[in-house]
């Protein structure tokens, strides 16, 4: 009934204001209008509302809606308008929907949230009243609207100064050294705060905390560095990033510390420079403070080379005699030869002389090298360099192991290490002894694995054991007992670097691997080592030392160890101490030492007065550069070819293989230019060698073309002369080994003494031999000096022991084809003319003793008649178109030098030989023998052609 009258009444209003119709007054029309018109619109009481700047939409909550109860009256019950009440305010609102009452509130120019955050004002909603020209609308009541700005993160962080700078103090630690600060022009709390700092500049000792505190990581030294200058960067809470970075100089300033002054880390050193001072000014600089004494630890470290220093790389047994050692030592790891070839399967390193076993190598040591049954006294020595069990679960290591050949397993003594603990076994057997006693010997030592060189002594004075470390004494800590072993034959079988399995196996086999390296493992039977051997030993080349120990003063202690790498001064006069410290000096008395780097640590401790320690002195590292020495150029010089006649091959004596062997050392020396005699700097004229004297270690002579048969041929050498120059040798049927440290000289004199002999010569055309000599086991090694020697053949039979020597052609001299009537000096006349002076004087000092040779010879043969010498001149004549043989007139003085050789009983036999045929013959002056010799040389009759012809058209050089 409501909606009929109410239509009613719409269309009454309708009629009255259409056109042509009847016009109500406007009294009627207010009251048409007041009985459509019944209610206000109606609104939220509050908004509130968000708008981003620079944006024109309000978002409000809750959404703008008006009500109007009149609904669905036109007009009466529409939504016109929405009105904001306030001046100047940047907001319309509109209406989007007059039937629903939507409206929307929206910004009528661009928000800045930097001028105003937010804004407040009322709002009131319109009807459209009871017609189209809402003369009679209704408003609703008054709401409050809140409308918020929501910033936009549009500015970046900038920093109030453009460049910070500080001063801080060397040496410490601040928690704060500046504080940087940065805006944001943006108004939120989001984007105008500065969120955090960061240091822009990498790798600094600088930190920056989130309010802009900076601070320094390290302690900061004047010396390293004496200015910093960073960037630091700002950041607000969105993340934006400041426009452009700030500086901040940080200043270093310096403060007294105390510490070691004016010292050099590299220290150059030339080889044989002899003893060099380390730190000739340096000097201890303690900041006025007071102390009671000092103590200083000099420290030379040079664990990295070799086997722990610089050594001399001579052969164990070289290296046994220098120190002094009793002789019998055997060599169970030697240099592998043709003599020693048990080790030429190991890996060896042949400049230090070390072995390597990598856990999967062993050598056995033949038979026969060291006696079946060591006595109760014996001392094992051997350098070792060992580190900790690659496995999990630590095996037996084996270093030296005597155990059964075949059958069993029987271990009758071995060295081993179990547990970086070092092992010995000695197992007597039964027939030594019955009785329990100590088998097994235990030492816990740190240094056996802690992966460097050490050198072990042990020496066994039974039931006595002590193991020598490093020249320091140990005694073991367990000793376990056991019975003898029972008595058996098996042979027995000594291994190096494993055990030998014989039994028990299906096949025989190494066991019990080593892992490390080893080096101057020998064993010596029957003695015991001194323990100035054994320092001697173990001794290094290098090491530390102090000139001018009497310059010290009463108030400097100062301790050695026994390698002389560690050096320890006490002192309560910071001046002595100076002093002290500018005397140690580095020396290295090896002729070739090894070149690198040793490095050196100088570490104190200082005490005050009431205090145990007032100052930290930091620690000096520095270190000795040993340069490079010249390697020598070892030269082997001599005579490569002669003949002998086959009578010297059978004789006693033999042929002497090196009668003038010259073995020279030359380093080449840069000599200075002409107008640089001082060596000012200028570039070097050129290289001059310079000869120089050091110490040969080994000669081996090889026999080329096939071994010697023993059964007619040998190599001899005087044990009495190799005895007298302290020399060792080794003879084989492929050559001679003459060993030993020794000088050059000593051992030219040796070799010059070496024969040759052959007791069967009559099938041997010539024999070649080769010669090479060494110096520190093959680190410098000479040229190969070859010889060959051949037999003279002679045409009769009967004229074999006219000639005792033809003599080798020297280099020098050119072979020219002379007549029979050209006498020895016109011969020696085709010498050039260096030599010219030299051959005439020779010649002439030879003519008395040639006389004197063709003397003897024609006295031996007197019995033979004038014709068979008549027939012998005819067979004497030459053929020189397949025969050539080279004279030398020198070959008389060589058989008397080699002649000098011989032993006074040998010569004595020789003058008998020649003298038996009669003893009156011996009376014959030398001047009828030289009128006898004359005129054989011009032809006469009766007289024998002694000279040899020389053709020189089919030799060659």
């Amino acid at each position: 009934m409501l909606a009929a009258r109410l239509g009613c009444w719409a269309a009454l209003l309708l009629l009255g204001a259409g056109p042509g119709q009847g016009h109500l007054g406007d009294s009627g029309r207010r009251l048409l209008a007041a009985r459509v018109n019944k209610h206000k619109p109606w609104i939220e009481t509050s908004y509130h509302g968000v708008i981003t700047e620079n944006n024109d939409t309000v978002i409000l909550d809750p959404p703008l809606v008006a009500l109007d109860k009149d609904a669905p009256v036109p007009f009466a019950g529409e939504i016109c308008a929405f009105k904001i009440h306030g001046q100047e305010l940047p907001f319309e609102a509109v209406v989007l929907n007059r039937t629903s009452g939507e409206g929307r509130l929206r910004a009528r120019s661009p928000i800045d949230c930097e001028l105003q955050k937010e804004f407040t004002f009322i709002i009131q909603a319109y009807d459209c009243g009871a017609g189209p020209h809402a003369t009679s609308w209704k408003k609703s009541h008054k709401a409050v609207v809140h409308i918020q700005v929501k910033d936009v993160n549009e500015f970046a962080p900038t920093f109030k100064e453009p460049a910070y700078r500080a001063v801080v103090t060397e040496g410490k630690i601040y928690d704060s050294i500046l504080q940087v600060e940065a805006l944001d022009e943006d108004c939120s709390p989001q984007y105008s705060q500065i969120c955090s700092y960061d240091i822009a500049t990498t790798d600094v000792p600088f930190a920056v905390d989130r309010n802009g505190n900076i601070r320094n990581t390290e302690k900061l030294s004047y010396d390293k560095q004496q200015q910093y200058e960073i960037l630091v960067t700002a950041y607000d809470c969105g993340q934006k990033r400041a426009a452009q970075d700030t500086l901040v100089q940080v200043d270093v300033k310096p403060v007294c510390k105390p510490g070691w002054q004016d010292w050099s880390r590299r220290i150059e050193y030339q080889p044989g420079a002899g003893s060099v001072p380390l730190f000739p000014s340096i000097r201890l600089d303690t900041c006025d403070g007071a102390v009671s004494s000092i103590q200083v630890t000099i420290e030379l470290q040079t664990n990295y080379i070799g086997k722990g220093c610089d050594r001399e790389t001579y052969s164990e047994k070289s290296l046994q005699k220098l120190c002094g050692a009793s002789s019998g030592v055997i060599d169970l790891l030697p240099s592998p030869s043709a003599a020693t070839n048990w080790t030429a399967g190991l890996q060896l390193d042949s400049s230090e002389m070390t072995f390597r076993f990598d856990g999967r190598q062993g050598a056995k040591v033949p038979d026969g090298i060291v006696p079946k049954n060591l006595t109760d006294q014996f001392t094992i020595t051997m350098w070792m360099q060992h580190g900790p069990s690659p496995s999990m679960r630590a095996e037996k290591e084996t270093i030296l192991c005597n155990s059964d050949k075949t059958e069993m397993n029987r271990h009758h003594y071995a060295l081993y290490v179990h547990n970086c603990r070092l092992v010995f076994l000695l197992r007597k057997d039964f027939d030594q002894a019955d009785t329990f006693r100590p088998a097994e010997f235990h030492w816990k030592l740190d240094q056996i694995c802690d992966k460097e060189w050490h050198y072990y002594v042990i020496n066994v004075d039974f039931p006595v054991v002590t193991l020598y470390m490093d020249g320091a004494t140990y005694e073991p800590y367990l000793v376990t007992n056991d019975w003898p072993i029972h008595p058996s034959h098996i042979a027995m079988q000594l291994t190096v670097g494993a055990c030998w399995q014989g039994g028990e196996v299906a096949k025989p086999r190494f066991a019990q691997f080593f892992h490390g390296g080893l080096a101057s493992l020998t064993i010596r039977p029957g003695r015991v080592e001194s323990q100035r051997v054994i320092s001697c030993l173990q001794a290094c080349k290098e090491g530390l030392d102090i000139n001018s120990l009497e310059s010290l003063g009463q108030g400097i202690k100062y301790h050695f160890n026994p390698s002389q790498s560690m050096l320890v001064m006490e002192g309560e006069d910071i001046a002595n101490i100076n002093r002290a410290l500018q005397k140690v000096s580095y020396i290295n008395s090896r002729q070739f030492p090894t070149a690198g780097v040793r490095h050196l640590k100088v570490s104190s401790r200082v005490q005050c007065f009431g205090e145990d320690v007032c100052l930290a002195i930091p620690a000096v590292d520095a270190y000795v550069m040993v340069l490079q020495a010249v390697e020598p150029q070892i030269t082997l010089r001599g005579t490569e070819r002669f003949w002998r006649p086959a009578s010297q091959f059978r004789s006693a004596r033999g042929i002497t293989l090196f009668p003038d062997l010259r073995i020279v050392s030359t380093v080449a020396k840069a000599e200075a230019p002409a107008g640089d005699p001082q060596g000012t700097g200028a570039a070097p004229k050129s290289a001059a060698l310079e000869e120089m004297l050091h110490n040969l270690d080994f000669c081996d002579i090889l026999v080329l073309g096939g071994d010697l048969d023993p059964k007619q041929e040998c190599l001899e050498l005087s044990h009495s002369e190799l005895h007298q120059w302290h020399l060792d040798a080794t003879n084989s049927t492929a050559g001679y080994s003459i060993y030993g440290v020794g000088s050059m000289s000593r051992y030219e004199q040796v070799l010059r003494h070496l024969r040759y002999r052959s007791w069967r010569p009559a099938g041997l055309e010539a024999r070649r031999f080769q010669i090479k000599c060494s110096e520190l086991n093959g680190r410098y090694t000479s040229n190969e000096l070859t010889v060959e020697v051949s037999i003279l053949h002679e045409v009769r039979a009967a004229e074999q022991e006219h000639v005792n020597h033809l003599i080798v052609q020297p280099p020098f001299l050119q072979s020219v084809h002379y007549p029979e009537s050209r006498t020895s000096i016109q011969r020696g006349s085709v010498v050039p003319s260096l030599a010219i002076v030299v051959i005439i004087i020779a010649v002439c000092m030879l003519v008395f003793l040639v006389v004197m040779g063709v003397y003897r010879v024609r006295m031996a043969h007197q019995h033979f008649t004038q014709e068979s010498e008549a027939a012998k001149e005819a067979e004497m004549d030459w053929d020189d178109s397949a025969l050539t043989i080279t004279v030398n007139p020198m070959e008389k003085h060589e058989k008397s030098a080699c002649g000098g050789d011989e032993t006074e009983e040998e010569e004595e036999e020789a003058a008998e030989e020649d003298l038996s045929s009669s003893s009156s013959d011996s009376d014959d002056s030398a001047e009828e023998e030289e009128e006898r010799l004359g005129k054989a040389r011009r032809g006469q009759p009766g007289a024998r052609p002694a000279q040899l012809e020389w053709d020189d058209s089919t030799l060659h050089y």
